[in-house]
């Protein structure tokens, strides 16, 4: 979770320099004498943004939904639950009896294939919960109105 953090920092810095960047030296290069420099309200709006391109304005809407805000994070609450109980009668019964007999190949594989289908369901679940329910709820709360932005 910290390394998935820190790399989401690393790419929105970098396309915070790469934007600003040009921008600032062909500044200098004219020698105008206005430099337009973000804000820090600009860029910590970027930071919690669902984006990873960094622009001086994104569209926003004029309310919040507050119901629709409550509604994605009660879908996370359940995606969590589901996979907890997913990984509680899939997985943990299937280590627990391979821990408590002798090692073999035959054991070990059948662990591993018994396991297969629940990892997948766990994926999915975490996938949904992060990149649908979470993202949308921060997007709603932000204000964030550009929704297929990557379109």
């Amino acid at each position: 979770l910290l390394l998935a953090l820190q790399v989401r920092l690393v790419m929105k810095a970098h396309s915070f320099i790469r934007e600003n960047v040009p921008r600032v030296l062909s500044s200098v290069k004219d020698k105008s004498g206005t430099v337009h420099i973000p804000r820090i309200s600009q860029y910590l709006y970027f930071l919690f943004a669902p984006t990873l391109i960094y622009r001086d304005n994104y569209p926003r809407n004029p309310t919040i939904r507050w119901g629709y805000v409550a509604t994605k994070f009660a879908q996370v609450l359940g995606s969590l639950f589901y996979a907890y109980y997913i990984f509680v009668r899939l997985c943990i019964p299937q280590f627990r009896n391979s821990s408590q007999e002798t090692f073999n190949l035959r054991g070990l594989v059948l662990c591993i294939f018994n396991s297969i289908l629940p990892g997948v369901l766990i994926l999915f679940l975490v996938f949904f919960a992060f990149l649908h329910c979470w993202l949308n709820a921060f997007a709603e709360m932000l204000r964030f109105a550009d929704r297929m932005f990557y379109k």
